[in-house]
């Protein structure tokens, strides 16, 4: 599929700040099912430096720094991705197997993928994700197997709701109470899986979605999605990686789906957030956020007016 996404992020500040630097992760990845064809950034107060690079996790990000007063800041990221899906997922290994891939030992061959088996900020040890996890989790089961059950079990579990928790609700407070949103079922299904051992990151992106027949898509309605990927040891850092989706109970090799874009990946949300910052002033600012989703062939079909919809300040 070729999708263009455009997210709009619009802060308001009163007082104006005075000056403010910010890193923004808003440009799509390049890999093994996605290929992007272009990526434009606008950020409003022009900034007066600005420069991408990548991250220890090979995301790319771009450095604002913005040196006069402003109430408001305006940043616009439009990409261009063309993405497909794999037909054949790698071959299955036990998950005890895995685990003890991952397990320290002194003089073994180091493995970069083994950091993803730590607890992060956003994402702790609880005996409470290990008891969850393991039902799935029986002896000799493949790890892709025994993953996709605990994805399945959570999709019937937990209730998406999005008024139930905030952008720091802790993991184990939505284990305990089955709601949240994509980033909660994300956070918990990582927990889960790091809790046994087992290699996991984060991953951001966007979903494309769909209006009801007879109605236009209406631009801004859409959101980042986030969802889970797992590690299989013995394969190159391209195609070692499957990933699961507990919000939508979908999976597959390298993302869920051709209609998934792979945005940044990391150890939690805290490695990814789109837009982040310090500011000197802007005591109080309101948020506001707009994600368009669509394929290319519908960029000159009659759409509604954006909206921004906002969110809650941290």
């Amino acid at each position: 599929m070729r999708l263009q996404i455009t997210h709009e992020t619009l802060y308001d500040y009163a007082p104006p700040v005075d000056v403010a630097q910010h890193i923004a992760c808003l440009q799509p990845m390049q890999s093994a099912c996605q290929d992007l064809l272009s990526h434009h950034l606008e950020v409003t107060p022009v900034p007066s430096q600005h420069k991408t690079t990548r991250d220890v996790f090979g995301n790319l990000r771009t450095f604002i720094s913005l040196q006069i007063p402003h109430n408001q800041l305006k940043v616009i990221a439009i990409s261009t991705v063309d993405t497909r899906s794999r037909a054949a997922p790698p071959a299955d290994l036990p998950w005890e197997q895995v685990r003890e891939h991952y397990r320290y030992r002194a003089g073994a061959s180091f493995d970069a993928n083994a950091q993803f088996v730590f607890p992060s900020p956003y994402v702790p040890r609880h005996a409470q994700f290990a008891d969850y996890a393991r039902p799935s989790f029986t002896p000799a089961t493949g790890l892709l197997a025994a993953c996709a059950d605990l994805m399945h079990r959570m999709h019937a579990d937990f209730t998406y709701d999005n008024e139930s928790t905030e952008i720091h609700t802790p993991a184990l407070q939505a284990l305990e109470q089955r709601k949240g949103v994509c980033q909660d079922f994300a956070h918990i299904m990582l927990a889960c899986l790091r809790s046994l051992g087992l290699a996991s990151r984060y991953v951001s992106g966007y979903l494309l979605t769909h209006p009801a027949p007879g109605t236009p898509r209406l631009i801004g309605q859409d959101a980042s999605h986030a969802w889970v990927s797992v590690a299989l040891p013995g394969l190159d850092e391209e195609n070692c990686w499957f990933d699961f989706d507990p919000t939508n109970d979908r999976r597959g090799w390298g993302t869920p789906g051709e209609d998934y874009v792979l945005l940044a990946v990391g150890r939690d949300f805290a490695d990814v957030s789109p837009i982040r910052g310090v500011l000197h002033g802007g005591a109080n600012h309101e948020l506001a956020v707009a994600v368009t989703v669509a394929p290319l062939d519908e960029s000159n079909a009659p759409l509604c007016a954006s909206h921004l919809a906002p969110i809650p300040a941290d």
